[in-house]
């Protein structure tokens, strides 16, 4: 079995914008835990309180999954990591050092017996707090052989369970990394038995899932990979991407996982609302257009053999190819039938939030898609947990009158309402919102996406806000008029900025 051991909540999370609060992480962790992940790797306690209370809690809930902290092979930070997880069924201290030249050189500061030393002292401090530690050597395919090896053998004599060789910078070649993961093996024999070598590839090369699969053909037994492939820079290797491959040609790769693949999709939805960053169309697995067929040519072979096109199905990763058609004559229960089917179990008091949503929608397109259905759930249930709510809103605009903008904000039940002027529309909601609610940080980003096609498209405006401390945060809105959503986009990241910043 090759474990998967997911780094969405760490080094998924640190992509720009992308961070979770405490609740938002929760909510992964649980999905992940469904989906099968071996191990989570929760965060980097020891950077903040609020990333030391996700890790803790994470680390009370999840009761299947092996529960991961990460921390800089530095004293501090096992001690403050294992405070976090040691209440984890299976609780694991992940500690890492540079090992390249470049790292050493222009990073670290230090030679490298002065690195190899501090390697040894923490793995053998994170051994007598936790029994399952794993020793990271980083920028590992960057770092000369024998000093790797030399290292790897000193972080296993310390007793570290899991050696894990980071590709940190996306620079191996896949013929390369795999040749580089079979020589480690062959000279550090303990890796062959009770000790577990893994990689974490990074895709700035967009080579990350391949080198991957290169190193579990040469002996590899971990992947540490992300959902949606979320990472910093150009993310990392893609859990969805790494699982499929292993099981679509399972005649060439004799290893499986513990992934229930059916949640897979299910997973990437909830990553891609929680962090606001999309899934591209084309994206292999989880893109929209992943199961789409538009040539005639190949509309044709599918409906007379799947397989002509398909190398998967749909359902395999939670999709339900058939589409039951939703208008304004859809009640209640095939709302709720629908919903179910792409991943969604409401309350009562959830559905009956998203059917007015629906109802409303209907009066203004014919057809309501899961895409619609998808953006109003996630909106709805954004919106419905915000301290200010978006009540009311009336824009004035032209070539001759400045653009001005009367808004009306729920602020926890006490309705305020406010004036603003601006260069545009949008500039004059969000100066009269910030009368309201008070100037908590600069417009840094607006992007207006249509979630399905045609004029009568929902719209969904993604922003993102700097707080005053530099912080940046990710707002979303979603309606078919694209001021309101620009307003709740707007919000959204206010909300969070005065909840977190």
């Amino acid at each position: 079995m090759i474990k998967i051991f997911d780094t969405t909540l760490r080094d998924g999370e640190q992509s720009p914008g992308a961070s979770m609060n405490t609740e938002e992480k929760i909510k992964v962790a649980l999905q992940l835990e469904k989906l099968g992940v071996d191990i989570i790797e929760a965060g980097f306690p020891i950077t903040s309180k609020d990333d030391f209370n996700a890790v803790n809690q994470i680390a009370k809930k999840v009761t299947k999954s092996t529960i991961c902290g990460l921390a800089r092979a530095v004293p501090k930070d096992i001690e403050v990591c294992w405070e976090a997880i040691q209440e984890a069924s299976c609780p694991r201290i992940h500690t890492f050092i540079s090992t390249s030249e470049i790292h050493l050189k222009y990073q670290m500061k230090k030679t490298q017996e002065e690195v190899l030393e501090m390697a040894r002292k923490a793995v053998k401090l994170a051994g007598s707090l936790c029994q399952d530690v794993e020793f990271s050597a980083m920028d590992a395919s960057r770092t000369e052989l024998d000093y790797l090896c030399e290292v790897i053998k000193v972080a296993i004599e310390e007793g570290a369970t899991t050696i894990n060789i980071p590709d940190s910078v996306g620079y191996a070649i896949p013929n390369e990394f795999g040749k580089f993961i079979a020589d480690i093996i062959e000279r550090v024999p303990a890796l062959k038995e009770d000790v577990i070598l893994s990689v974490h590839c990074h895709n700035d090369l967009g080579l990350a899932t391949a080198n991957s699969l290169a190193a579990v053909q040469n002996g590899a037994r971990q992947i540490e990979c992300a959902i949606n492939g979320l990472g910093e820079r150009g993310g990392n290797a893609s859990l969805e991407e790494v699982v499929m491959a292993l099981d679509v040609r399972s005649e060439f790769f004799s290893e499986k996982t513990h992934i229930n693949k059916k949640e897979i999709y299910k997973s990437s939805r909830l990553v891609s609302s929680i962090t606001g960053l999309h899934v591209q169309a084309n994206k292999a697995i989880v893109g929209k257009n992943a199961f789409a067929h538009e040539s005639g040519i190949h509309q044709d072979a599918i409906l007379k053999k799947r397989e002509t096109f398909e190398i998967m199905c749909a359902e395999d990763i939670g999709l339900d190819t058939n589409r039951l058609v939703l208008g304004k004559h859809s009640g209640r229960a095939a709302l709720n039938d629908r919903l179910q089917q792409i991943g969604f179990d409401l309350s009562d008091e959830e559905l009956l939030l998203v059917f007015t949503r629906f109802k409303e929608l209907c009066d203004k397109k014919k057809e309501v898609y899961d895409e619609d259905l998808e953006a109003i759930v996630n909106d709805e249930m954004a919106t419905n947990q915000q301290k200010f709510q978006l009540k009311d809103l009336d824009v004035h605009t032209g070539t001759i009158h400045q653009p001005n903008a009367f808004v009306e904000v729920n602020v926890e039940g006490d309705i305020q309402k406010a004036k603003g002027e601006g260069t545009g529309p949008v500039d004059a909601i969000y100066k009269a919102i910030d009368q309201i609610i008070g100037d908590h940080g600069e417009l840094m980003e607006f992007n207006v996406n249509a979630v399905t096609e045609g004029i009568d498209a929902v719209a969904e405006v993604i922003v993102k806000v700097k707080n005053k401390q530099g912080r940046t945060f990710t707002g979303k809105g979603v309606h078919t008029d694209i001021v309101v959503a620009s307003a709740k986009a707007y919000l959204q990241a206010l909300n969070k900025i005065v909840q977190r910043g």
